[in-house]
């Protein structure tokens, strides 16, 4: 990857790891982020993707040009509809009129999949999402891909430091959802996501032009069955039952999402499962134990 220039936008858990591994891989790789200079071993710049002239001061500031592709992974910061059309879709139709003819590689969500019925859903399935910050990720793919780029539809990312499920579970928090049938959680590690992006870097995102993918593992499980397989991998009490949160930001969705495209593109996870995961990610379950309180 020596040869290639990619811009990325976005700094935080997914956008770091992937810089990190730009780097290692010799390519040339310029983050962008909404706070200031860091002591990284790659260019790491301030901008605001919102903002066209701060976008073009980045452009100008560029140690390579015009970038092979543009990664846009930044975070919403939970932000609510008023961020989503700020961070994704101006934030890509900006980056779509300073970098004309450059692929985007844009991290979405498989929230925008409404679907409540246990169905497998592919990129050829309905977009439903309940919530305006779904609708808006669409908008933002659509964009991207009118423009050549690729959208990218992330499940529920964890990796070290993060799995609210796994923490949950080892503070003692965990509760099962009282409610047939029980719901599907689909998930991707976070070093699977990076990979994703960095398979398509590889083969040219050009080649990808206007195409959408689910980024997800092979195995969704539902959620009773998330918190007794780790209650068994642990040595645990399996959770109490509990009535389901109304206020979920994440809304209300039970379905399957399938990974097939990806895969007949080449791309394999190296977690295939989140329960493979606790085993083959020496990094998981130790930072996990290390965000409790002592003694939990």
């Amino acid at each position: 990857m020596g040869s290639l220039r990619i811009l990325l936008i976005g700094h935080g858990y997914l956008g770091t790891s992937l810089a990190e591994q730009l780097h290692a891989a010799d390519a040339s790789v310029v983050a962008v982020h909404r706070g200031g200079p860091g002591d990284e071993p790659y260019p790491l710049l301030s901008g605001d993707v919102s903002l066209p002239g701060s976008l073009v001061a980045v452009r100008d500031a560029l140690p390579f040009g015009r970038p092979d592709a543009i990664v846009h992974c930044a975070s919403s910061s939970r932000g609510g509809a008023e961020t989503y059309q700020a961070v994704f879709v101006e934030g890509i139709r900006n980056l779509s009129a300073i970098f004309p003819a450059v692929p985007i590689l844009f991290t979405s969500s498989t929230s925008v999949y409404g679907q409540t019925d246990g169905s497998v859903v592919d990129e050829l399935s309905d977009t439903i999402p309940d919530r305006d910050t779904g609708r808006l990720l669409l908008e933002a793919e659509s964009l991207a891909r009118r423009n050549g780029g690729i959208a990218l539809r992330l499940a529920g990312i964890y990796g070290p430091s993060r799995s609210v499920h796994l923490k949950k579970m080892l503070e003692g928090s965990a509760s099962i959802e009282d409610v047939e049938p029980s719901r599907f959680l689909n998930q991707i590690h976070r070093d699977d996501a990076v990979g994703a992006i960095l398979h398509f870097l590889r083969r040219g995102a050009e080649n990808f032009s206007g195409r959408l993918f689910n980024v997800v593992d092979d195995t969704p499980i539902t959620q009773r069955q998330c918190y007794e397989e780790l209650a068994a991998y642990f040595g645990l009490p399996v959770p109490p039952l509990a009535l389901p949160d109304p206020d979920r930001k994440r809304g209300w969705t039970h379905k399957i999402v399938s990974n097939s495209a990806l895969r007949a593109t080449g791309w394999e996870p190296l977690f295939p499962s989140f329960l493979s995961a606790m085993g083959k990610d020496p990094d998981l379950v130790p930072s996990i134990r290390g965000q409790l309180p002592t003694g939990a």
